[in-house]
């Protein structure tokens, strides 16, 4: 038995482990992209109220 033989049979159909962690990070990526994009409107609308009650500057009127 010659060697590219036992090379042929060891290697094992699939995804390799650097494939998988690229796909792995592109899903967590991609799922915090969606989570931004859909808490938007509530984080505009909260800076919007915060900006209205004075910021950091309110710390006397609002304990």
């Amino acid at each position: 038995m010659n060697m590219s033989m036992r090379r042929r049979r060891a290697a094992r159909p699939g995804m390799s482990g650097r494939r998988l962690l690229k796909a792995q990070g592109a899903l967590a990526g991609g799922l915090v992209v969606a989570v931004l994009v859909k808490e938007f409107p509530g984080i505009v609308r909260e800076l919007r109220i915060y900006r209205m009650t004075g910021g950091l500057r309110a710390r006397r009127r609002y304990p």
